[in-house]
């Protein structure tokens, strides 16, 4: 089953890897028995479902998720069940690249209002004042 990320990005289930440990956590004895943990892996830089500029904003926002290789780890053991984990672990990953595939909005360059400006300066004349009214009366050099 293919994961979905937005309508124009879907990932084919043949490059998403599962494995299986054991998770701590919740669980009672079944935690020390059963494998319900979930590690998925995902080879981003080498995936042709993302474009180049997917990638590279995937690469800084994934952070230490993703390895030197470009493959992106992902662990889910929050939940007892195998399959809610599985679940949560191709979630985590789908909501990772739906904010690297979001553009960054363009900064819009703004100016300071000149009353900032006048603002600024009166208060470093001000302080300026303060200052010089504490040296010692005929200390000029």
């Amino acid at each position: 089953m293919p994961l979905v990320v937005t309508p124009n990005i879907e990932i084919p289930a043949s490059e998403l890897t599962e494995t299986f440990i054991r998770a701590s956590g919740p669980g009672g004895q079944n935690v020390n028995k059963v494998e319900t943990a979930v590690q998925l892996r995902f080879d981003a830089l080498a995936s042709p479902s993302l474009d180049d500029a997917v990638k590279a904003r995937l690469r800084s926002i994934a952070g230490r998720r993703m390895t030197k290789d470009g493959v992106i780890i992902i662990e889910a053991k929050r939940f007892r069940a195998r399959e809610r984990n599985r679940a949560d672990a191709r979630a985590r990953l789908a909501a990772l690249i739906a904010r690297a595939a979001a553009p960054p909005k363009k900064r819009k360059p703004t100016r300071t209002p000149p009353s900032q400006k006048r603002k600024r300066l009166e208060s470093k004349r001000r302080r300026g004042e303060t200052k010089e009214k504490r040296k010692r009366p005929g200390a000029d050099s």
